[in-house]
């Protein structure tokens, strides 16, 4: 288990995610008005905003919070944002790419080149690390949903590509172009999923020790409170040892 997974388990061991539940649903409904601007503000006909919803709703976004993300997008008054990718490399050349949607462009590119700095990592030039990801729609499950065959099953007849099972989870990918219908088939059979999102999953991952992890985890804190990063991604594994001494 790497990357995202190991990074969801260390905050819920830290507590983050209480600690940064308003900073989260800041981000969420960021993402929401934005797929309500660019489409359909009804989510049925818009699968980008379909999927924002759906992983608000994951995260306990109260309904009202999603329903006032939709109507700044459809009232006129929401801020222009851009969509830009950065990549870089952090400790021990673990490569990182960093989602931002920002309405000053010069404000993010100086925040995350100085987070990358303080952190003992690098800003890059796009495309210096993509190259190393895929980027896949991932849906996730709690490992009490099913056994790891009746989630293969129902994965293999929506459409997924591949599911990685264990005590604690099911984590179904697909195609990036697939994840709504996939998600959608998924619901029938499994109901409602924890996660469902686009990612970019590594092909290969760094192995760190104690002190790596530790400097990796300051850098992807530093770079997720900022206010105009959306997403971290970074193709680095921890063993279980390590993950003990978090």
């Amino acid at each position: 288990m790497a990357g995202h997974s190991k990074w969801a388990n260390i905050q819920h061991r830290k507590g983050r995610q209480d600690a940064a539940r308003s900073k989260l649903f800041s981000k969420l409904s960021k993402e929401i008005t934005v797929a309500a601007k660019m489409g359909d503000p009804d989510p049925e006909k818009n699968p980008r905003l379909r999927l924002a919803v759906k992983e608000a709703k994951s995260n306990s976004v109260p309904k009202d919070v999603i329903d006032r993300a939709i109507n700044k997008a459809t009232g006129g008054d929401a801020e222009n944002y851009d969509e830009i990718r950065y990549e870089g490399y952090g400790p021990a050349g673990v490569a990182v790419i960093v989602e931002a949607m920002t309405d000053n462009r010069n404000r993010t590119a100086s925040n995350v080149r100085s987070i990358f700095s303080k952190s003992g990592g690098n800003l890059a030039e796009t495309g210096a690390v993509s190259f190393m990801f895929d980027r896949k729609g991932l849906i996730v499950y709690p490992g009490s949903v099913a056994d790891a065959d009746g989630v293969l099953d129902a994965a293999i007849e929506a459409g997924a590509e591949d599911v990685e099972s264990s005590e604690e989870s099911h984590e179904i990918y697909t195609d990036a172009t697939d994840l709504n219908d996939v998600s959608t088939a998924l619901e029938a059979s499994l109901g409602e999923a924890e996660t469902t999102k686009l990612i970019w999953k590594p092909q290969t991952t760094t192995e760190l020790d104690l002190d790596g992890a530790q400097k990796l985890m300051r850098l992807i804190e530093s770079l997720e409170d900022d206010d105009d990063v959306q997403n971290v991604t970074a193709n680095f594994d921890i063993s279980d040892e390590v993950m003990a001494q978090l």
